[in-house]
């Protein structure tokens, strides 16, 4: 089973004023010469890592990440104002039309997938291909499953700690309690729902459950920023026209883009239904269903498979 390649460090970085409020930051590692990718990490909030980094052979790729508006070190910190879907898509082409890249690999995982798909969808003629993890399309379903109710059956430890800070008589509509409190002038109350709002997601992340929670899912500022920015992309829908707009462009645009999908199992977060229409409406993309899986990008079979994905890729198009 193949592994994440070395830890490697950026070669060059920076921020791009991308509007009157918000900068965001890149990096550049890997080849300079090689084959151009980018990720897009979830949440959306969740930040880059350098953990993304090592998905790719540093000796074939030239590797680009950033972080998405209001979270990681793109500044500022949590601001929700200029902050959507269709935003996020015009930051990705400032940053290629920066680096002087004409098309690349698209990487991405959970919301990265959502926000990796929409950039593919209106800008085709920039994408070689795409390599997504954790498929996510922001339906209601989907946040109807994680929020309210649905993988509540399947932790209901975690549940109770998710919903203690909303009241009883708020519980009918857990989404709107939510960004009632992370957007409200109440900042104790604000950082109470956000770290209730992240632990949730840290817990059922991986099939180990909640004793496998990532530590920064408890830390104030990552929190918070990741809480505000999820609830505020997903009370709004994800800015989308219509429930199913994703799925249909996908449809009509993405036919002779190819794709590889990898979806754990077990994934209590983004749940295989979702990536299942996905390939469904995608035919050309490789469906890669990973048993004894949940949704972490990093859960061993998964690797492999990311892994496997980015070699090909990289012989593909080098």
């Amino acid at each position: 089973m193949l592994k994440l390649y070395p830890p490697i460090e950026t070669r060059k970085s920076g921020f791009l004023r991308v509007s009157d409020i918000h900068e965001i930051y890149w990096e550049e590692s890997g080849n300079p010469n090689g084959l151009p990718v980018i990720g897009l990490h979830g949440g959306p909030g969740g930040g880059s890592s350098p953990e993304m980094r090592r998905f790719f052979d540093p000796n074939v790729y030239r590797i680009i990440l950033i972080d998405q508006r209001g979270c990681g070190k793109s500044t500022p910190h949590s601001e929700l104002r200029e902050n959507t879907t269709w935003t996020l898509v015009e930051d990705i082409e400032t940053v290629r039309e920066h680096l002087g890249i004409e098309k690349w690999v698209v990487f991405g995982g959970s919301w990265g997938s959502t926000l990796s798909l929409t950039y593919a969808v209106m800008h085709t003629e920039r994408t070689l291909g795409l390599i997504l993890r954790g498929i996510f399309l922001i339906t209601k379903s989907e946040i109807q499953w994680f929020y309210q109710e649905g993988a509540s059956r399947l932790f209901p430890d975690s549940y109770d700690r998710y919903v203690k800070p909303i009241p009883e008589a708020e519980r009918g509509d857990l989404l709107a309690a939510f960004y009632k409190r992370l957007t409200g002038d109440d900042y104790p109350a604000r950082i109470e729902a956000a770290k209730a709002w992240a632990c949730w997601e840290g817990e059922t992340i991986t099939i180990q459950g909640p004793t496998s929670r990532p530590k920064r899912f408890e830390e104030d500022d990552f929190a918070d920023a990741f809480a505000r920015i999820e609830c505020h992309f997903f009370y709004n829908e994800g800015f989308f026209e219509t429930d199913s707009w994703l799925l249909d462009q996908i449809t009509g645009k993405l036919q002779d883009t190819p794709g590889v999908i990898v979806h754990g199992r077990y994934d209590v977060v983004t749940p295989l239904s979702t990536a299942w229409a996905l390939k469904k409406a995608w035919p050309k993309a490789d469906l890669h269903v990973i048993p004894g899986a949940g949704h972490s990008s990093l859960e061993p079979g998964i690797v492999d498979k990311l892994i496997r994905a980015t070699r090909d890729f990289g012989r593909r198009f080098s």
